[in-house]
C-alpha cells in the first residue's frame, strides 16, 4: 500500500491511494499515519476496506510528510562509496550515525527554507527507512521483520554548519525545512529490493545525481540491525541511509543552493518530490 498524509501543516490527515493512485481520506478508519497505527496493524486495518467507496481527497491537497509524529529521525553518513570519495572521505568501516531534528520534517513539495548565515546549503536524495515494531538488538536476518516501508528523503545539509563549525553532525543537518519525507510511504510489501532502486536529483532541471541502491555500504537490514545495537528503535522512528554521488560539495566548483532555486527528486517506486528553495526571513 502506499498511504500519504494530506492537509495544512500541524494539521494533516490520513490517506491512502487506490489502485487508480486517486488518493483516499482514511481518517474514519486510523487516526493517523505514525507509530501508532504502525504499531496497531495500519496494513491489516485496510486490508478488508473497499478503498473505492472511500473519500476522494482533492489534487490540489498539499501533501505533508508521509509519517508523522516522528519520535527519532536517524541518519546514516557516507553511505555510498562514490559519495565518500567526491568529498574526499575516507570509505567507512562502520556505519556513520548522526540524528536529525523531528522539527526539520517537512513535506515533499514545501518551500526549503536556506538558514540564516548559511552560505553551503546542499541536497542529497535518500531511501528512508520506516520501522514498524519495536527493535533491539536484532540481528540483520530479522530486521525486515520490522520494517513498515520505505520513503524519499532528502537528507539537506548545510556543509559550513556541518563540517567547519565543529562538533557533531547534528547542527548542519536539523535546520527547519531539512526533512522532507514523501510524498508517499510504501509499505515494505511494494518493494521487491530494497538495494536494487534507482535514484535521481535534479536541480533546476539539471540532472545532479543518479544512482543505485545497489551501490550502498551497508545495506538496509544491516542498517537496521547495527542500529538496533546502540539504541531501541520504536514503531514511526524513520532511518535515512545515505546518498549518491552528484551533491553539491562534490562539484567542482562547488555548488550550493539559492534562493529560487528548484529541487525534483525521485526513487524508483516511491514516487517523487518538487521542491521551491527560498531564503531564511
Amino acid at each position: 500500500m502506499r498511504f500519504v498524509r494530506f492537509g495544512p501543516s500541524g494539521q494533516e490527515k490520513p490517506g491512502v491511494l487506490d489502485a487508480q493512485g486517486v488518493i483516499r481520506d482514511i481518517s474514519s478508519i486510523v487516526h493517523d499515519i505514525d507509530g501508532r497505527s504502525l504499531a496497531a496493524g495500519l496494513q491489516n486495518t485496510l486490508a478488508e476496506t473497499a478503498l473505492e467507496t472511500l473519500p476522494v481527497v482533492p489534487e490540489t491537497e498539499r501533501l505533508g510528510p508521509c509519517i508523522g509524529n516522528i519520535r527519532s529521525f536517524i541518519g546514516v553518513g557516507m553511505n555510498y562509496a562514490d559519495h565518500a570519495l567526491e568529498t574526499g572521505a575516507a570509505i567507512p568501516t562502520e556505519p556513520v550515525l548522526f540524528n536529525k531534528a523531528p522539527s526539520c520534517i517537512n513535506g515533499p513539495n514545501d518551500d526549503i527554507i536556506i538558514p540564516r548565515q548559511s552560505r553551503k546549503t546542499d541536497w542529497e536524495v535518500e531511501l528512508a527507512i520506516v520501522i514498524g515494531k519495536r527493535a533491539s538488538y536484532i540481528s540483520s536476518l530479522d530486521a525486515p521483520s520490522v520494517i513498515a516501508g520505505y520513503c524519499i528523503c532528502n537528507d539537506l545539509s548545510e556543509r559550513e554548519f556541518q563540517m567547519e563549525r565543529g562538533g557533531t553532525w547534528n547542527k548542519g543537518k536539523s535546520c527547519p525545512t531539512f526533512g522532507p519525507l514523501g510524498p508517499w510511504f510504501v509499505t515494505a510489501d511494494e518493494i521487491k529490493d530494497t538495494q536494487k532502486l534507482d535514484m535521481w536529483l535534479d536541480l533546476n532541471g539539471e540532472r545532479m545525481q543518479t544512482g543505485n541502491t545497489s551501490t550502498m555500504i551497508f545495506t538496509v537490514p544491516y542498517i537496521v540491525s547495527y542500529i538496533s545495537q546502540f539504541m531501541i528503535l520504536e514503531p514511526g522512528d524513520v532511518i535515512t541511509t545515505g546518498t549518491p554521488p552528484g551533491v553539491g560539495m562534490g562539484q567542482k566548483p562547488q555548488r550550493f543552493l539559492k534562493p529560487g532555486d528548484k529541487l525534483t527528486l525521485g526513487i524508483e517506486g516511491l514516487g517523487s518530490q518538487s521542491a521551491k528553495v527560498i531564503g531564511a526571513e
